[in-house]
This record gives structure tokens, C-alpha cells and sequence, in this order.
């Protein structure tokens, strides 16, 4: 069993910042006073993206802005940092209000993302950027081992050309569900391959939505119609 994230990540209960990382705002909503994890996801969102961009710039020295910009979205999108919460039992952790506790909330990508992230912002503000570092290199080193230097493509391009390299029509997405207020805006799309949906990600934009759906369908066999599709060399397994 995997270590919990707050075990992984260092941050022990004398953390001042972690309480409120873990606060959902239905559960702020329904104590007063009680500050929710928005204003440390956004601040986590930005050392999560300045530190993998930092391990890619140094890793890969021949690689181009295109291709650096490329890798660290399939690092640090939001079906892969809910795939690490998942693994490092966040769901259980997090604090949901009465009336969300029904609801599926607590294994929702989004609330797993934006935790992990806010996480990230409570290492930063309570052990400083070198640990905050550290922190993001844990959660991203899965998904790192995978990525070469000509990894660099994005999932949208990589599934099209397996997909029609057997002779089949180009996947088409679909906006499958949507929410959130208009400044913070969520999509779950899907993609089709075949007639069949292979795949299923969200993101804050439809694009980021298609990115991730692509993503999800090469790395699952349901993106292999007969089998005929090879393991993709660009986004190997990430779950």
C-alpha cells in the first residue's frame, strides 16, 4: 500500500497549512470563519508549475519550449495529479461539507487535483521552495520515467496518428458534462474511436478536457480496437 500524501509529501501535523490544503469549500461554507483550499490551490498550481517545468528544463537540455510545455501539461494536468491523489489515499483526507458527503465528490478529479495542489502550497509556505521542490519531483517522478526527450507530443496527436495508422477515422470528442462558476469553469469530455468511447478526461478548459480524454484512451485497451494499436511510446501508462 502506498504511502499517504501528507507522508510523502512531509507535512506533519504540526503543519500550519494543512488543515485548510485539506478544507473543500462546502465544508468552509458550512463553518464560519473557516478558510477553504482555493487561494492555496492557485498558489500551489504555480510552484507545481514553476518546479516541473524546472526538472524538465534541466533533464532535458536539447528539448524546445513546444516540447518542454507539452510534457509538463501531461505531468501536472488534472487526471494526473488525481491519479497520484488516488493512489496516496487524498480522497480520505480531504473535508467535505454534510451536504457534499453524499455526493461524489470526494473521488471527483477536480477536488483531487486542486487538493494535491493546494498540498503542494502548504509545503511551500511551511518548509520553504527547496522542500516545495521535493515535493513536486514525488509527485510527477511516476509519470517522469516515462518521458523522454522526443516525448514531447501532445495525446491529442499521438492518438489520431495510431488511430488512423489502422485505417480508421480520426477520434472526435464530446463535451460529456460541465460545471463551475464562469471563472472557474470544469469539462469532462470524451473521446470516440470507432464509434466507442476509449476515454475520458476533464480539465478547466475543453481543451485540457481533450488532452487528458486522449491521454486516458492511450493508455487504455479500450483505445486498441482488435489490439490492433501498439502501446503508445509518447504516454506510456500513467495510472
Amino acid at each position: 500500500m502506498e504511502p499517504n500524501a501528507t507522508d510523502v509529501l512531509g507535512l506533519g501535523p504540526e503543519s500550519k497549512h494543512l488543515d485548510e490544503a485539506l478544507t473543500h469549500p462546502s465544508y468552509a461554507n458550512e463553518r464560519s470563519g473557516t478558510p477553504d483550499n482555493q487561494r492555496l490551490e492557485l498558489l500551489g498550481d504555480a510552484v507545481l508549475g514553476f518546479c516541473t517545468t524546472e526538472i524538465l528544463f534541466l533533464r532535458y537540455p536539447e528539448a524546445d519550449e513546444g516540447d518542454l510545455t507539452r510534457m509538463r501539461s501531461a505531468l501536472v494536468n488534472s487526471e494526473a495529479l488525481a491519479a497520484w491523489g488516488r493512489r496516496h489515499d487524498v480522497a480520505s483526507m480531504v473535508r467535505l461539507g454534510k451536504g457534499a458527503e453524499g455526493s461524489k465528490l470526494r473521488d471527483s478529479t477536480n477536488v483531487l487535483a486542486d487538493t494535491v495542489e493546494a498540498l503542494v502550497a502548504a509545503v511551500y509556505l511551511d518548509h520553504g521552495l527547496d522542500a516545495a521542490r521535493e515535493a513536486c519531483r514525488r509527485i510527477v517522478e511516476q509519470e517522469l520515467g516515462s518521458l523522454d526527450a522526443g516525448a514531447g507530443r501532445d495525446p491529442k496527436s499521438e492518438l489520431q496518428e495510431r488511430v488512423q495508422s489502422q485505417g480508421l477515422a480520426a477520434p472526435t470528442y464530446e463535451v460529456l458534462e460541465s460545471g463551475g462558476p464562469a471563472h472557474d469553469r470544469w469539462f469532462e469530455v470524451g473521446v470516440r474511436i470507432d464509434g466507442r468511447v476509449a476515454g475520458r478526461g476533464a480539465g478547466r478548459s475543453k481543451r485540457q478536457a481533450e488532452q487528458a480524454a486522449a491521454l486516458a484512451a492511450l493508455r487504455s485497451e479500450a483505445a486498441e480496437p482488435n489490439g490492433a494499436l501498439e502501446a503508445p511510446s509518447a504516454c506510456e501508462p500513467r495510472e
